[in-house]
């Protein structure tokens, strides 16, 4: 806090004065004056905190100073707010301005005007504490221990004026004012913890819990709310008795000073408040409204301690609570007694409790003042409200001492504040309720905290967290803070010397009182050390197991009786399951601090023969001991249980007869031991009870101790296990009186389904003897004896014992399973009976068959308790007592086993649950007549409803809970109706548009902020409970998968299932393309008023169902950026680039793809280093590009006869299709050899590893700089394509060279290694080329050249391999052009690969030494090779042949040559073209193998956006592992590209996947099958006739007519390339029927029919799976990899202490590091939905080794 003070140059201020206006329709103005000490002589900015208000003026030391006053959470901004998927960046913004505020919103200018003088008083501002901050510096004190003020110069005090305004506030302050809904609401406005910074949205101020001041309030408001004449407001009976108009009162922190007229206006009033204690802004809190006031009275007997100095306490409350109000708060004084007396007196001078609605949650406590809610309040006639209300204003006044007037000295020191003021209300509600309820609440708490605290959580206290503590774990903190305290109050007392905490406590209380405690703070470090002055003992170990550390003990215990050494031999074992469970985990270890085992001393105590209790402590020091206790009893055991029932008698009688010894001994032996029925033979029999046999009888008449109990003292929060023979826990139920001990043994019998025990229970619960507490627990102790090994003995016993509450039957002997159940008039006198009364019916609900069914018997009886229920005699109300029916009911009627498949409701149990339906709903009928208490019946109809639904035991009727959620409902009735509405599909469009209109616009906070964190909560249990399993299939068999496969970590199953379900979420047309969630999310999150909580539960829900862009920025700043610009540039460039190289301007492909291919040809120039360069490469080396082969060799003139020639050749050949036929023949190809290079292209685009060749190579993009300086004739498919329909083959060996060339070129430049992949894909162009010959037959002699073009024949030496690229030097003049008309649609996939190609500079080098047959052997297709080689060899003599007859072929093999560079890598790749590779292997290697090997610089323009990133890392490795990454590449890029954009640029490139995907032209014609049997279809079925249709206009509007019959023609005549040209024209169909007819009539609405059903078919098509040849591939891919020597170092996950590098996951997250084992599990378990993802954990892997140990390592 000093350093604080130094930061901002002044100490807290040492006063505050604020004056507000207040008007209740939702505005208030005013001042406030702070006085502030300098610190610092060259103070010139005071920085303050304020949200929402509007400042007018600022002045200091009463000069104007200027001023700014910048709110960050009020002006939050996202780059683009109609997209919802940026919700990544408004998460991050909240989170800077949310940083920001803390610096202060309100920066204010020292004027110049005002000098900071000295006073000369070195300690002037020791009166507020701050600077004894330093005196005795704490380990875990955030403060310098080196601080010393006296030195400091202390200067003047200067006052800072602030004028400001506030209008209807979001947070701060709450006004509540009457509605249409609610139109009988009174108004009043308060102060409300809305968020952690809400004090400085009602106040400018400095909103720390720690800066602390004086204060001085005055508020001025209206006399009365209501002017005109006040007896109208006697009409609102409701909310007014006998009083006419209620003035308007003010509650506020501090004491009430005066209350005033205004002295200029009569008609308001002045409430003037002062607080002398030092108080924090957070706990300063006002209310004001119409309240009734209610003055606590000071308590007469405590008038001889102190009777006159008893603080005033107020109770206030809106008009109609009065009486509740009442009953509510008459405990309190007792209370401020109790407190006052044990700790010290109170710390302020006032108390007051003021109850307001709409309360966000249950209290605010400030100082002297708590805020509660009006649901606190109850009447004379509650029983259970009682128990909830007492315990929250005892907590509350607590407080008081211990949170308000006292702090946390740090964040970590929330648990020691938090959990001392519950120990104390604790010890205050043992006083109330007494010590057995104290002591049963203790013994529950600590189960809970067992069950919690099992890993999962962290420690209580965290000194290195400077954070508050997380709202997820703050509830657990509360939970087992004051369990600490109690069980460190029972080893404090065992010191001798103290007494526990009721000696520590009243020193820290008074401490803080005399100013000794710093500035009231108190740390954890403090209060050990005030501990150990009073008892003396080391609480090291103790605050190191219970307080830093995590975790339970779990002890097993045994005991035996040693009589050889008399004495008891006690084992224990110790477990830590918190310890356990984060074994493995270090990183966990470390912050949650498990203890692996606890220390400590625990009491047994064992009760002897002789009937005396002697205790004994365990010193336990080790997971494991055994110990010897002593034993005492020097005699065998007195009589046990001997003829129980005889004993039993004669007791009785002596007790009859007077004789107060023998009932006083009675008393001690059993409680029950009086229980008139337990007594009598006949009844006996009547309540069926069981005795103890004879062998049972001598078992116990030779034990030698009546029971053992473990931690007697209640020592430990542990789960003790401790296992003794069944009637040693009998004995202990019924002659312990300890209600803990009590609970113990119910715990342990229940365990044990005996008749035996049923009895036992079943007289435990009619004993009334017993707390009522354990006579409750033992009633749900008999459902375990109700089953059928024990003839259902435990629910006959609850029928017997219900029965007592019912008409008695006529025949004694009544069957009690067939009988009907009729209540006596309910009384509810005693309490105790009244709970056991409910736990009977609760118990009974859960009796089950095996099945899972309950018993019809069970059900009507619950059924009739609901039809006779009678109270009109009650003095209390049976609301909670009606609710716990209906939810038996709802239990009853589910059975708890999933029903067999094509099971129905009998017509017995359809009976039964129509009876219940109707019980039930006349109770909702009647709570709306006559409303229970707060509309908890209501609520728990809906709850009942809910159930059933759930079930499907009845269909969902949303009507059931719509109409409760909107206003005017009560709040909780509001809430339940919701939850029955977000079990429903609650996300189709009109509901999903009424959720989210609530979440910006209900005027109940509380609403708001249920639906938006349901929101989330029910699309997880709509996912689990199967609700989308329908929608998507797939993925929800992928999730059986993947959980059936990997049963080894749980903990990885249950995140992967977590990943799947969010998958399903996010791909549910419902809810992750929900249009209307999609279309207002954004604008609700960004709305300036929108509550904070709701703001995240929108994020959180967005997280869910939407996939944010903001993952991807942060790793595409870094790679994208050249990817947009090189999309969009190239476009421009090209235009420029074109009259450089005119070459390409020349080719006569279409001009829309003419500049698509400019932009690339401008990348490509650069990079190598010039146009010129890249022109004389392309003319040396003649075979450039093979597109015009049979043209001229120089580079200028081929365009011209491309013209020529083309023109005449359409002439010669008709083309099937007019508009391209003429172009695409015009060199002179023949129709067939046409047909069948489309065919083949079709085929080969087609085909996975073809997207690696689909577009020209883009130096930047793909990262390969020189791959024009080593590739002088570029060849693609798109290339290819576009020269085939541009008329620039004259025949299908012109396309075949291009074909070689383009596998040729990516050899050339990928090192041989990369090209070992898919060899197999030889087939595919095997049977391509049978096609063609067979075309060729038909149409023309021009097969002769085929042969030519082969490379096989070169294979075999090294010069040959120049042969392979056969396009002619024509060609490469020719090819020139081509590449401009490219059509480069799918560019966007290009820059995927970009990153990729970068690499392959260094790769070249290697190339030289790769020699192509080890690639080979590791791809495990060179047997297929080898066969493809025969093949190959006997054609050698042939091609020989025809390449002497086509000179024009010839001639390129020589321009190669010249070129030295390029031709020598050439014939590194004709060895392996020796195999043939063609296409399928150089695209695989080309793109995706960068990773292995740099050189990938495949002329393909692969669809990778996701590769990108990973090219980086491919060149570290790419020397050592070239081949194997290469496999992998080429694996995966032949799988699918799409996925791979999936994970890159997640928005853009699923559509350019898409848009890039080849045609598969059996998915469209399904498609339009389907299309074509929706009805609405017809009208597009055939094109429009003007005349037919009477729409004579139609052309001239619709310039691009389209329908399905041309459609489906088109794909008969081949013409879609891509499925995203189909999919234009499907859309083009419906466009134009939109664009013609207006909007809503029929056409529009069929074309919305069948647009919905396309978009359902296309989804389903375009969705990509890894096929099972692909999988198996990859894995055959990964064995190989794994052989390979060089691979040890990836082969199994890093360990970090083992290698010695701890740092590595510092600089490798955990989440991102790879293995071959990790990639192998993933590719098992089918965790890989493309290839492109398998290739990019790879990458990453690769990426990860270079990172951490750099790149030349």
């Amino acid at each position: 806090m000093q350093r604080e003070h130094s930061r901002r140059g002044f100490s807290i201020y040492v006063h505050q004065k604020v004056v507000l206006e207040i008007d209740f329709s939702g505005s208030l103005w005013g001042y406030t004056e702070i006085t502030l000490i300098p610190t610092n002589p060259s103070l010139r900015t005071i920085h303050l905190h304020s949200r929402q208000c509007t400042i007018h003026s600022v002045s200091v030391a009463s000069h104007p100073a200027d001023f700014v006053h910048h709110d960050p959470l009020a002006q939050i901004n996202i780059s683009n707010p109609q997209d919802c998927h940026t919700y990544p960046e408004l998460k991050r913004k909240i989170y800077s301005a949310l940083a920001e505020g803390d610096e202060g919103e309100l920066s204010i200018a020292i004027p110049k005007e005002v000098s900071l003088r000295q006073t000369g008083h070195a300690n002037h501002s020791l009166a507020n504490g701050h600077l004894s901050e330093a005196a005795t510096p704490e380990p875990h004190t955030p403060g310098p221990s080196s601080h010393t003020p006296a030195p400091s110069p202390e200067f003047m005090p200067i006052v800072v004026h602030i004028d400001y305004s506030l209008r209807n506030p979001v947070d701060g302050i709450q006004f509540v004012l009457p509605t249409d809904s609610y139109p009988f609401r009174v108004p009043h406005a308060y102060t409300t913890p809305s968020s952690p910074d809400a004090a400085r949205c009602w106040v400018p101020c400095i909103d720390t819990l720690w800066e602390k001041c004086t204060w001085e309030f005055e508020f001025v408001v209206p006399r009365y709310l209501e002017e005109p004449d006040p007896g109208h407001r006697g009409e609102n009976g409701d909310f007014e008795e006998s009083q006419e108009s209620i003035p308007t009162v003010v509650v506020c922190s501090g004491d009430l000073v005066e209350q005033v007229a205004h002295p200029n206006n009569s008609n308001k009033t002045i409430f003037l408040f002062s607080q002398a204690v030092l108080t924090s802004v957070q706990h300063v809190a006002f209310a004001a409204g119409p309240f009734h006031v209610h003055p606590i009275p000071t308590e007469l007997t405590s008038e001889d301690t102190s009777g006159i100095s008893q603080p005033l306490m107020h109770a206030f409350c809106l008009p109609g609570h009065e009486a509740m109000l009442h009953s509510s708060i008459s405990f309190l004084r007792s209370a401020m007694n109790f407190y006052s007396t044990e700790f010290g007196s109170y710390p302020f001078g006032s108390y007051k409790v003021v109850a307001v609605d709409e309360m966000p949650v249950q209290r605010f406590d400030s100082s002297t003042l708590s805020i509660i809610t009006v649901d606190l309040l109850h009447g004379e006639d509650s029983i259970e409200q009682v128990l909830e209300t007492r315990q929250a204003l005892s907590h509350a006044l607590a407080c008081q001492w211990m949170g308000i007037n006292i702090q946390q000295k740090t964040w970590s020191d929330t648990w020691l504040v938090n959990g001392l003021a519950l120990y104390i209300t604790g010890l205050f509600v043992r006083k109330l309720l007494g010590n057995n309820e104290y002591r049963y609440r203790l013994k529950r708490d600590m189960q809970r905290v067992v069950e919690w605290d099992n890993g999962s959580m962290p420690p209580i206290c965290q000194p290195q967290h400077n954070d508050p503590p997380d709202s997820m774990t703050l509830p657990f903190v509360n939970l087992k803070a004051p369990l600490v305290l109690h069980i460190l109050d029972r080893r404090l007392g065992k010191s001798g010397t103290s007494l526990g905490l009721p000696r520590v406590l009243p020193k820290i209380f008074l401490s803080a009182m005399s100013g000794e405690l710093q500035n009231n703070a108190l740390s954890t470090h403090s209060f050990l050390r005030t501990c150990r002055k009073v008892s003396g003992i080391d609480l090291r170990s103790f605050a190191e197991q219970w307080i830093y550390g995590s975790g339970c003990p779990a002890f097993g215990f045994s005991a035996s009786f040693n009589r050889k050494k008399m004495a008891v031999e006690i084992t224990m074992r110790q477990d830590s399951p918190a310890y356990k469970a984060l074994e493995h985990n270090e990183v966990s270890k470390l912050l949650h601090k498990p203890v692996p085992f606890f220390e400590g001393q625990m009491t047994v105590r064992i009760h002897e023969a002789d009937g005396t209790p002697y205790e004994h402590v365990l010193d336990i020091r080790s997971p494991f001991k055994r110990f010897e206790v002593p034993f005492n009893t020097k005699y065998k055991r007195i009589r046990r249980n001997t003829k129980r029932y005889l004993a039993r008698q004669a007791a009785a009688q002596a007790a009859a007869e007077g004789d107060a010894e023998a009932a006083e001994a009675m008393g001690l032996i059993d409680m029950g031991f009086g229980l008139e029925i337990w007594e009598k033979e006949k009844e006996r029999e009547n309540w069926k009870v069981a005795d103890w046999t004879e062998e049972d009888e001598q078992v116990m008449s030779g034990a030698t101790y009546e029971w053992i109990r473990m931690d007697a003292d209640f020592e430990w929060i542990a789960a003790i296990a401790f296992e003794q023979p069944d009637f040693m826990w009998v004995s202990q139920l019924q002659r312990d009186r300890d209600v803990v001990a009590q609970l113990e043994a119910v715990n342990a019998l229940a365990k044990q389904s005996t008749a035996i025990v049923s009895s036992t229970f079943t007289k435990t619960v009619l004993v009334s003897n017993y707390y009522y507490r354990i006579r409750c627990e033992a009633a749900m102790a008999l459902v375990h004896c109700a089953i059928r090994k024990l003839d259902f003995l435990g629910l006959f016993h609850l029928f017997k014992l219900f029965l007592r509450y019912c008409y008695e039957p006529e025949d004694p002997n009544q069957d009690l399973f067939a009988h009907t159940y009729v209540p006596k008039p309910n009384d509810f006198s005693d309490l105790a009976e009244y709970f056991v009364r409910k736990s009977l019916v609760h118990a009974i609900s859960q009796v089950r068959f095996e099945n899972g069914k309950t018993p019809s018997v069970v059900r009507q009886f619950l059924v009739d308790q609901l039809r006779y229920n009678d109270n009109t005699a009650n003095p209390y109300a049976d609301a909670f007592y009606i609710c716990t029916m209906i939810s038996a009911v709802a239990c009853a009627t589910v059975s708890i086993a999933p029903p067999e498949r094509g099971e129905l409701l009998r017509e017995e149990d359809a009976n039964l649950m129509k009876q219940a339906i109707e019980e039930v709903s006349r109770y909702r009928s009647m709570d709306r007549l006559i409303p229970s208490p707060k509309n908890v019946v209501t609520t728990a109809v809906l709850e009942f409803y809910l159930i059933l639904t759930t079930a499907n035991l009845i269909p969902n009727d949303l009507r059931v809970f719509f109409p409760l959620t909107r206003e005017g409902n009560y709040t909780q009735v509001r809430l339940a109706a919701f939850d029955g509405l977000f079990m429903s599909k609650w996300y189709t469009p009109a509901i999903m548009r009424y959720i989210l209109a609530v979440m910006a616009n209900d005027p109940s906070r509380v609403v708001r902020r249920h639906v938006a964190r349901s929101a989330c909560q029910s699309l997880a249990l709509l996912v689990s409970m199967g609700e989308m399993k329908n929608s998507i299939k797939d993925t929800e068999s992928l999730l059986i998968e993947e959980d059936g496969s990997l049963p080894e970590k749980s903990k990885e199953a249950k995140k992967s299932e977590v990943d799947m379900m969010i998958k399903v979420l996010r791909k549910d047309r419902e809810i992750g393309k929900n249009e209307v969630l999609r279309e207002f999310l954004m604008s609700i999150a960004l709305a300036p008023d929108i509550d904070q909580e709701v703001r995240w539960g929108i994020i959180k829900l967005a997280d869910i169902v939407l996939r944010g862009v903001e993952e991807t920025p942060p790793k595409v700043t870094i790679h994208l950026p050249p990817t947009p610009v090189t999309e969009v540039a190239p476009v421009l460039p090209v235009v420029k680039v074109l009259p450089k190289a005119p070459r390409p301007l020349k080719s006569g492909g279409p001009p829309a793809r003419v500049p698509a291919v400019a932009p690339a040809t401008p990348k490509l120039k650069i990079m190598p280093g010039g146009a010129q360069a890249r022109s004389s490469s392309s003319s040396a080396t003649a075979s450039a590009v093979p597109t015009p082969p049979v043209r001229t060799g120089s580079m200028a003139p081929p365009p011209v006869p491309a013209k020529s020639k083309g023109k005449p050749k359409p002439k010669l050949v008709n083309g099937v299709r007019p508009p391209h036929i003429p172009k695409a023949q015009s060199a002179g190809m023949s129709l067939n050899d046409l047909r069948a290079s489309r065919n083949a292209l079709k085929k080969l685009k087609m085909h996975k590893s073809a997207l690696l060749f689909m577009q020209p190579v883009d130096p930047v993009r793909d990262h390969a700089p020189n791959y024009y300086e080593v590739i002088k004739n570029p060849m693609d498919l798109s290339t290819m394509g576009a020269k085939v329909e541009a008329g620039m083959y004259k025949d299908r060996f012109a396309f075949e060279a291009d074909f070689r060339l383009m596998i040729a070129n990516a050899k050339q430049y990928n090192p041989s290694g990369t090209i070992i992949a898919f060899s197999y894909l030889w087939s595919v162009w095997n049977r391509i080329q049978k096609t063609l010959e067979a075309a060729s037959k038909n149409a023309e002699p021009a097969p002769e050249n085929l042969p030519t073009i082969i490379v096989k024949k070169p294979g075999a030496g090294a010069p040959t391999p120049l042969v392979v690229s056969a396009p002619p030097p024509p060609q490469a003049e020719s090819e020139a052009p081509a590449r401009p008309v490219i059509k480069l649609k799918p560019e966007p996939s290009k820059k995927a690969v970009e990153p990729k190609t970068l690499q392959k500079p260094k790769p070249r080098k290697p190339k030289a030494v790769d020699e192509a047959p080890p690639p080979y052997v590791d791809d495990g297709s060179h047997d297929l090779l080898q066969e493809v080689i025969a093949i190959e060899r006997e054609k050698d003599e042939e091609k020989r042949t025809r390449k002497a007859k086509d000179p024009v072929r010839e001639s390129p093999p020589p321009a190669r040559a010249s070129g030295s560079g390029p031709p020598g890598k050439r014939r590194k790749t004709s060895a392996d073209d020796n195999d043939s590779e063609i296409l399928m292997l150089a695209p695989s290697l080309s793109r995706k193998e960068k990773p292995s090997a740099p050189s990938l610089s495949s002329s393909t323009p692969a669809a990778e956006p996701s590769v990108t990133p990973v090219p980086t890392p491919k060149v570290s490795l790419g020397k050592p592992k070239k081949e194997k990454p290469a496999n992998l590449r080429d694996s995966e890029s032949a799988s699918e590209p799409p996925r791979t954009s999936v994970k890159g640029k997640e928005r853009e490139v699923p559509r350019k996947m898409q848009a890039s995907a080849p045609l598969n032209e059996k998915k469209c014609r399904e498609i339009l099958k389907v299309l074509l049997k929706v009805p609405e279809s017809i009208i597009f079925a055939q094109p429009v006739d003007p005349e037919r249709d009477g729409c004579p206009t139609y052309y001239e509007e619709i310039k691009h007519p389209m329908d399905f019959s041309t459609m489906t023609q088109r794909l008969n005549e081949g013409k879609y390339s891509t499925m995203e040209d189909f999919q234009k024209d499907v859309e083009l169909v419906l466009s134009n029927c939109r664009k013609f007819n207006p909007p809503t009539t029929y056409p529009v609405n069929c074309a919305d029919v069948v647009e919905k059903v396309f978009r359902k078919e296309w989804s389903k098509v375009i969705e990509r799976k890894l096929s099972w040849t692909e999988k198996r591939s990859l894995q055959a891919l990964m064995t190989q990899l794994v052989k390979e020597d060089v691979s040890w170092v990836f082969r199994e996950p890093v360990d970090p202490v083992l290698l010695g590098i701890p740092t590595y996951f510092d600089v490798i997250p955990k989440r991102d590091a790879r293995d071959l084992r990790t990639i192998r599990q993933k590719l098992d378990a089918d965790k890989y939905d493309s290839s492109d993802a398998f290739e990019a954990d790879i990458n990453l892997m690769i990426q990860n080794a270079i990172t951490f140990n750099g790149a030349d390592s």
